[in-house]
């Protein structure tokens, strides 16, 4: 079940908030089970089998947090370190099974007479995301940064939340720790998580799809027909179908919590406005980086150390992860190491040197690499992939333009002034402004949202094509 669908619109998240708000507020932990519920229904509608391997990472990570603490309190910091070592084993290596395995076969057959037959397993729904929540957890606990969990349900509670299980964001468990047992619960916080709702769903409906759709009709363009115009078109359409897709998915899942009086932290802050790849990653992903900076940059020794090759391991450390998080595949972990380097130039000297230069310099230099990136990680097949990029300079091409590439042009010109917008501040600010004059706006602002409701709902309808991209990770 995914968010943009008529059963969660109409159906499923209807039932929950009615059985939800049924509950008295001072019974939290009612409140808290009848989460974990539907969460587990959310979560099973599609792989129910899956539900059991999530409950028991969820009773492990239980047992193993306990067990942390009660060594700590007991003046066992060794035992405590053995049982966080445990719960990472466990939880990187259910997550390595299901994910990587094929991988490291298709490695292994390149040994001469080894021909191992891959497994084919199908990945859990979500698994990268509530493995790293389920670690953040334990070494929490080990750290004292948080108490052990007492109520396994509400553990369970935090791990199989459905507005973030699917695609994040990823929710540190210290960050949403005092909620669990009490939080806020308002007109006006459930009035602006509807807002972020409805926000994050037109983004993912209206123009995610939009630009996915077009960028599958780029890419089914024959290669003897393929133009340095359709090349760069085709990458910039992705770019906003993957920023539209993800950060429309984030708005929901943040619009969802509020809803029920949970606050996540955002996740994305106009990654496209940036001016350095250092910036772009302070604004994509944001709970990704966060979680790679805090249990793997700083434990490493993050920038503060004695010498300048520490430094590029622990970024590379880092970056190799990250691509390799996003999957089982060569084109992810040339992705990560891509902006590894420009990380690396950028602190050597790149960031000074653009600071010198006009603003639109550096940004045209962070979209060149960032679309560059999206070619590696769209292209499973680095053939393909190291053709896109030949294209978009012209080797191999029919031309700078044909009559396809302009009539595909022409048809989504409208589509991208809208994505371009939308990947700026300016609506916002023109919303707000609006809104804080008088009570016309903010009427008018609510009209809107039940407009928007309705334009996604039939949007929904009429069409087949509703991918969520991260589902993949």
């Amino acid at each position: 079940m995914v968010f943009s669908s008529i059963e969660f619109l109409y159906f499923f998240l209807p039932a929950t908030m009615l059985l939800y708000f049924a509950v008295p507020p001072r019974f939290i932990k009612a409140r808290n089970l009848v989460l974990l519920l539907f969460s587990l229904i959310f979560y099973g509608w599609g792989e129910p089998l899956c539900v059991f391997l999530m409950v028991a990472t969820v009773i492990f990570s239980y047992f193993y947090g306990r067990m942390v603490e009660r060594c700590k309190e007991r003046g066992k910091p060794k035992g405590a370190k053995v049982w966080l070592i445990l719960a990472i084993v466990t939880n990187l290596g259910l997550l390595g099974f299901f994910k990587y395995t094929d991988f490291f076969i298709s490695i292994l057959n390149y040994i001469p007479g080894l021909s191992l037959k891959p497994l084919a397993l199908e990945l859990p729904i979500g698994i990268s995301f509530y493995t790293f929540q389920i670690l953040s957890y334990v070494i929490d606990v080990y750290r004292e940064d948080t108490k052990a969990q007492k109520n396994i349900l509400s553990l369970g509670t935090y791990v199989a939340l459905f507005p973030q299980l699917i695609a994040g964001p990823i929710v540190r468990y210290k960050d949403v720790d005092a909620q669990l047992s009490k939080r806020e619960q308002s007109l006006s916080l459930f009035s602006s998580g509807l807002r972020t709702f409805l926000c994050g769903l037109g983004k993912k409906v209206l123009l995610a799809n939009a630009a996915g759709s077009f960028f599958d009709r780029f890419r089914a363009i024959p290669e003897e027909h393929t133009t340095v115009l359709s090349a760069w078109l085709g990458i910039l359409l992705f770019a906003f179908q993957i920023y539209f897709d993800f950060s429309g998915y984030s708005d929901m899942a943040i619009g969802l919590g509020k809803m029920f009086g949970f606050r996540f932290l955002e996740n994305f802050n106009y990654p496209y406005i940036s001016r350095s790849i250092t910036e772009f990653w302070r604004r994509w992903h944001i709970s990704l980086s966060t979680w790679f900076r805090e249990y793997l940059y700083y434990p490493l020794g993050g920038s503060r150390v004695d010498a300048k090759w520490k430094l590029y391991r622990n970024l590379l450390a880092v970056w190799f992860c990250t691509g390799f998080w996003h999957g089982a595949n060569w084109n992810f972990i040339l992705w990560g190491l891509l902006f590894f380097v420009f990380l690396v130039l950028e602190k050597s000297f790149l960031l000074k040197f653009l600071d010198r230069l006009p603003r639109f310099v550096g940004h045209l230099y962070t979209m060149l690499v960032v679309l560059f990136g999206w070619v590696l990680f769209n292209f499973s097949d680095l053939g393909e992939g190291g053709a896109w990029i030949s294209h978009m300079f012209g080797v191999g091409t029919a031309g700078f333009a044909n009559s396809t590439s302009l009539s595909l042009l022409i048809q989504s010109a409208s589509l991208f002034v809208f994505l371009i917008l939308g990947s700026t501040p300016l609506p916002k600010k023109i919303f707000y402004k609006l809104s804080q004059k008088n009570a016309f706006w903010r009427t008018a602002f609510s009209l809107l949202s039940v407009a928007l409701l309705g334009l996604c709902s039939a949007n929904i309808v009429g069409s087949d094509f509703n991918p969520f991209l991260y589902f993949n990770f």
